[in-house]
């Protein structure tokens, strides 16, 4: 069936593909083309505001993501007009410097300027476009610049003036992270290769490499290398970068392929020769055509324009990552800086867990299990290989960013939903090692730094601005919300070891889900952040909490997925703990004005974490905080504040709701759209909310869903009509606000009946998620 319909995607992109055409103002998504759903994805949605995704070409889980720099920390800002260059490597939505390795930038004349914040050329947005896997601009030097992309290579393609001084600048010394260091070296008259090595994120880390090799489609008239300033004709090794010029005054345009290794030279030019030697226009519609394959997995129906474009547009940037990591040849390095190869899987890297566990993980589970799989393996390499799991990886390092214990329920998840058959063992025997240690001194990793605490306090104490020795965050810092992290992992690590048979591992686990309630402070109501001593530390207010990382003790106080009916249970019961969320989501006005109070009452700027008392969609902790009413006995509320998140995502440049950090709000949009969400993220547990579109069908893998597809349908869901009277599951009645996906798997329909008013459903005794034991 997918094959089918991949040779029938192949054969109308063929007939069918073409370059975007330019718009007045920012860069617009047109109206779908015989179908096509590409053709509703912007990428430049989230590119101002610090949203920080990218513009630029790349396919599904591609290695490169070749994308202009305007200056931007990430890469490109659409309140910017100058373009310093189309560096390779891009990661959507992160919230530091990163990547940006190897900006080139076509020019005219002379070179004597190597500073790209100099020779940086200027841009109006009106000369500017792009769609999945191409991108193109009209420089003001009169030069045009397409972009596009495989899996392993940047393909670029440049149209200059006539003239006799057409210059390809390749700038191997800057990027967008720092304590860059690079060599160059020009081949042959086609040919040049370079070595980056750079290090950074959010903070220090260890350095990785980066090779490339550069091949033109003619031969260069010209060339010459920099090391600082200075600039030498005709040479052919240099330290900072090399020029290359063309004669273009018969052929203006020049084609250039640029292959990415982060093995050596030779996996650079090994993934030259694999995935190389295509003209731009077959490498840009083989792009559009891996898209389209992509997003036809999720056809949605009815919606307004501009909700179909956000929504395909988050689906495409939910696809961005993470990234293949293995050369053509399968070969990878290793966090422990060696080379390996994978057989039978694709090797990954990136990952944004703190973000992704909560999201975007599961998105990919259900519609890329297969990519998920060697994702998953990925990781469990990764502690095979370095000896530790990873908390915040970048390529070849460790950068520990973040806090807690996000790599459990990562795993746990795609345990859950079927995807480490084969590996199950060594998953646990990672995961138990990473759940009862400390990394040694000479790891990387900082893992569960307060373990040492909380293994025998029961909580993570909070040690103002405490430093690990290593880069990264520290649990300490943060110990109030690394103790909800800590014991969410637990529990879901509790039920992994108990399917495995595990008894007396399961339970000790499963006793340590519950040390969320050692920081629960009896006298304010909220959970408090507690000091060496085991005292409560920091102001008693929730809304000026320390001990919190990115959020506060309103913000945190429903991160126990693992067992709501017991934090409902401290607050006092379902009828405080909903008088809690209406306030915490300022309900009453929510429900007078959606959209007004989600911008003016919630958001606070992309980067206001602190001293607030009300539900932030813009950070991870608050991702599942809607669905809490799912186990409150009101699920209408969850679909109320639901809708109203969906409309901070727009198909604007500002359109997305502070960072999307690898896809993860872009995954939140999705599934909240749909009408599916991962209420318990590293288990199985699926809410249900109204579905904003009328019919969505889901293609599915049938190694996983032997149905291959679910059609969700919501006729007549709008504005007004967004609460649900009834479902049916298979034609059947169901009264329960979540699934499992034992059930998911056994569907093939899944019905909504929705109306003007709340009704009964979901509120009986048993509707609700139940606590995991």
């Amino acid at each position: 069936m997918r094959w089918t319909r991949r040779l029938r995607l192949c054969v109308a992109g063929a007939v069918a593909a073409s370059a975007l055409s330019a718009a007045p103002g920012a860069a617009r998504a047109a109206a779908p083309r015989d179908g096509r759903l590409t053709d509703l994805v912007d990428p430049f949605i989230g590119t101002e505001d610090e949203g920080n995704a990218f513009p630029g070409a790349a396919v599904p889980f591609g290695m490169v993501q070749l994308s202009p720099d305007t200056g931007h920390s990430t890469g490109y800002d659409h309140g910017q007009d100058h373009i310093r260059g189309f560096s390779l490597v891009h990661l959507s939505g992160v919230g530091c410097r990163l990547g940006g390795d190897l900006p080139v930038l076509p020019t005219t004349g002379e070179v004597t300027r190597t500073d790209n914040a100099k020779y940086a050329a200027g841009f109006r947005h009106e000369h500017e476009a792009a769609s999945p896997g191409y991108y193109r601009v009209a420089l003001d030097s009169g030069i045009e610049a397409e972009l596009t992309a495989t899996a392993r290579t940047g393909v670029q393609r440049y149209t200059f003036p006539v003239t006799d001084k057409a210059n390809v600048l390749l700038d191997a010394a800057q990027a967008l992270h720092k304590g860059v260091s690079s060599e160059v070296e020009i081949l042959d008259d086609r040919t040049v290769r370079t070595a980056v090595t750079g290090r950074g994120f959010c903070m220090d880390t260890k350095p990785y490499t980066v090779y490339t090799v550069t091949r033109f489609d003619r031969p260069f008239s010209a060339y010459g290398t920099w090391d600082g300033s200075a600039v030498t004709d005709g040479s052919r090794t240099g330290r900072d970068g090399a020029y290359v010029r063309f004669d273009t005054t018969k052929d203006r345009t020049v084609e250039a392929t640029t292959s990415l290794s982060y093995v050596d030279a030779r996996g650079a030019a090994g993934n030259l020769r694999a995935e190389g030697g295509r003209p731009f226009d077959a490498v840009r519609d083989a792009a559009r055509r891996a898209w389209e394959d992509r997003l036809d997995d999720v056809r949605a129906t009815g919606g307004t324009p501009t909700l179909r474009r956000t929504f395909y547009s988050s689906l495409y940037r939910a696809f961005l990552a993470p990234n293949i990591g293995s050369d053509a040849d399968g070969r990878y390095t290793g966090w422990d800086r060696r080379i390996h190869r994978a057989r039978g899987f694709t090797y990954y890297q990136n990952w944004s867990l703190w973000d992704t566990y909560r999201t975007q993980s599961q998105l990919l589970s259900l519609l890329a299990p297969r990519e998920a799989r060697d994702m998953a393996i990925s990781v469990i390499r990764i502690d095979e290989e370095s000896g530790w799991l990873p908390k915040w990886g970048y390529g070849t390092v460790e950068t520990n960013i973040m806090t807690g214990d996000p790599v459990t329920p990562f795993l746990t998840n795609a345990y859950q939903q079927g995807l480490l058959t084969g590996y199950e063992d060594r998953a646990y025997a990672a995961l138990r090692k990473n759940a009862d240690g400390v990394p040694p001194a000479d790891s990387p990793a900082v893992g569960r730094d307060a373990n040492p605490d909380y293994l025998t306090k029961g909580f993570a104490p909070y040690l103002k601005g405490h430093s690990p020795t290593k880069a990264g965050h520290s649990d300490y810092a943060f110990g109030a919300s690394a103790t909800l992290e800590y014991a969410l992992s637990d529990a879901m690590l509790a039920r992994m070891a108990r399917d495995l048979g595990h008894r007396e591992d399961a339970e000790r686990f499963a006793a340590r889900a519950q040390n969320y309630r050692r920081i629960f402070d009896p006298a304010t109501g909220f959970f408090r952040a507690r000091d060496a001593s085991g005292a409560f530390t920091g102001p008693a207010d929730p809304a000026r909490s320390e001990g919190f990382h990115e959020g506060t003790s309103w913000q945190y106080q429903w991160l126990v997925p693992q067992d709501l009916p017991g934090m409902v249970e401290l607050i006092g019961g379902k009828r405080a703990a909903n008088d809690r969320l209406d306030s915490f989501f300022a309900y009453d006005r929510l429900v007078r004005d959606p959209a007004r109070t989600a911008r003016e009452v919630w958001v606070n700027g992309p980067y206001d974490y602190y001293h607030a008392d009300k539900y932030n969609p813009q950070n991870e902790p608050d991702l599942i905080a809607p669905y809490t009413y799912l186990s409150t006995g009101e699920p209408w509320k969850t679909t109320d504040v639901v809708h109203a998140a969906l409309t901070l995502f727009t198909d604007t440049p500002t359109g997305i709701t502070g960072n999307d950090d690898l896809g993860t709000m872009s995954a939140w949009n999705v599934l909240s759209s749909i009408g599916l969400f991962p209420v318990q993220p590293g288990y199985d547990t699926w809410g249900l909310s109204t579905p904003v579109f009328e019919r969505v069908d889901l293609t599915l893998d049938r190694r996983y869903y032997p149905r291959g597809g679910l059609t969700i349908r919501a006729p007549g869901t709008s504005d007004r009509d967004r609460y649900v009277q009834t479902v049916r599951a298979n034609g059947v009645t169901y009264d329960r606000t979540y699934l499992t996906t034992g059930k998911l798997r056994t569907l093939g329909t899944l019905d909504f009946a929705v109306g003007p008013r709340p009704s009964r459903w979901g509120t009986g005794p048993e509707a609700a998620p139940p606590a995991l034991e």
